[in-house]
């Protein structure tokens, strides 16, 4: 796999440093994730996906058994694991960022938050037939706005933030991601320690 010549200069300038992305489910880290690792020569690799190779279980299997908390302590075991490669695009669960002990894993390398607005968000989940179990109640447009709600300040904390617009494909999100990563790497690098509840 060769990098795409006109990024050759950032993928030199990342030396190998991973790239996480964050946000909200929905907010298409996985398809901007896979185009990221295809333009720069990098692994791609979904976090939930490692999870629940891992595991043996599929993500609505283990909250359904572990419970949420179960799940976040094995989500950070897996994102520990991926700390220790390198040139890697990690498409990381929506509430990875809840937990301090994942940010020290991902400041290892740049994080990117793709931001979207609630109902972007909403409209896209509603096209998706994947299973999440944090929307799994009876008002999942409101569960939605409160989990935004409540880590879109630790969202805030990522290196890039890349607010997107309903007109915008993941190509279009992917090259705004590469044009910001330069100053991001020149930037000094953010730190935080601080714990919130989704």
């Amino acid at each position: 796999m060769h990098c795409v010549p006109e990024h050759r200069l950032l993928r030199r300038q990342l030396a190998g440093a991973n790239l996480y992305l964050v946000g909200m489910m929905g907010s298409g880290k996985s398809s901007v994730g896979r185009i990221l690792a295809r333009k720069l020569a990098y692994r791609w690799l979904d976090a939930d996906q490692v999870l629940e190779t891992a595991a043996g279980r599929k993500i609505p299997s283990l909250f359904a058994q572990e419970g949420e908390e179960g799940f976040r302590v094995m989500e950070t075991t897996v994102l520990g694991q991926m700390g220790q490669w390198h040139s890697c695009v990690v498409s990381t669960g929506g509430g990875a960022v809840i937990r301090p002990a994942n940010w020290g894993i991902m400041r290892q390398g740049v994080v990117v938050w793709l931001a979207a607005a609630a109902e972007l968000l909403l409209e896209r989940l509603q096209q998706d037939p994947t299973s999440r179990p944090l929307l799994q109640c009876p008002d999942p447009a409101q569960r939605l706005k409160d989990l935004l709600a409540a880590r879109e300040p630790l969202y805030a904390q990522a290196d890039v933030r890349i607010v997107q617009t309903g007109s915008m494909t993941s190509e279009a999100v992917a090259a705004a991601v590469l044009e910001a990563l330069p100053m991001a790497l020149q930037a000094p690098p953010k730190r935080c320690g601080r714990s919130a509840t989704p």
